[in-house]
């Protein structure tokens, strides 16, 4: 198989690190921007309060962010993101109890795909809620999507670069005082196209379920 050079932005998604040191904690809607330099390192156990919280306290379900590189069933990985291996990379971070990220890529024959999973935990639910709001209003142009999590949200988008197309998924989710950001995107280095909108939106989607089940359970969905 021929070696083919990367476009400019996928070359700079396959040091994630080092973008994401350059990156804010904000969505991404283009390849080279996963998600944030809020990504995390360490493990973390998703608690539910003991009690309901009382009229004057903040209400709050999780304590800490979620381990993100066990959220995501191994079947839907391979499904996903052929070729990756499944154990996930998580991402350098400085606050491991409130913000993780995993990530997954790989490029097979001239098919490439990215993945990434991230938990945020906030102070309280009213905390969730302004920052899902805020995220939302500027990623404007996706969608609601149904039954998932307390609320949930969509968006694909399209970039070219040097001719070459790339389709980036994200899909937004909060429960409770916790949100879920998946990102999910994918080129074809021989056809210079990108996957359909369909497919990448349903993959964010198949991802984020997994990932909020992940989060209420305490383990894979």
């Amino acid at each position: 198989m021929r070696s083919l050079p990367l476009p400019l932005a996928l070359t700079a998604r396959l040091t994630p690190v080092a973008v994401l040191a350059c990156a804010g904690w904000a969505m991404s809607s283009g390849p080279a921007t996963p998600s944030a330099d809020a990504h995390r390192s360490a493990q973390g156990t998703p608690t539910r309060s003991a009690s309901a919280p009382s009229s004057t306290a903040a209400s709050k379900s999780y304590d800490t962010a979620p381990t993100p590189c066990t959220s995501v069933p191994v079947a839907t990985l391979k499904s996903l993101v052929p070729g990756a291996k499944t154990a996930g990379k998580e991402i350098p971070s400085t606050d491991t109890a409130l913000r993780r990220t995993c990530s997954w890529n790989a490029l097979q024959g001239y098919d490439y795909r990215w993945l990434d999973v991230s938990f945020e935990v906030t102070g309280s639910e009213q905390d969730a809620k302004k920052e899902y709001e805020q995220r939302v209003t500027e990623k404007s142009g996706g969608g609601a999507v149904p039954e998932l999590g307390d609320t949930a949200y969509s968006i694909v988008n399209l970039t070219t670069e040097d001719k070459q197309e790339t389709r980036e998924g994200v899909v937004l989710a909060r429960v409770s005082n916790a949100l879920v950001i998946v990102t999910y995107n994918g080129s074809d280095f021989e056809t210079k196209k990108a996957p359909s909108t369909d497919e990448i939106n349903k993959g964010a989607i198949k991802a984020a379920k997994s990932a909020v089940a992940a989060l209420q359970g305490g383990g894979s969905g």
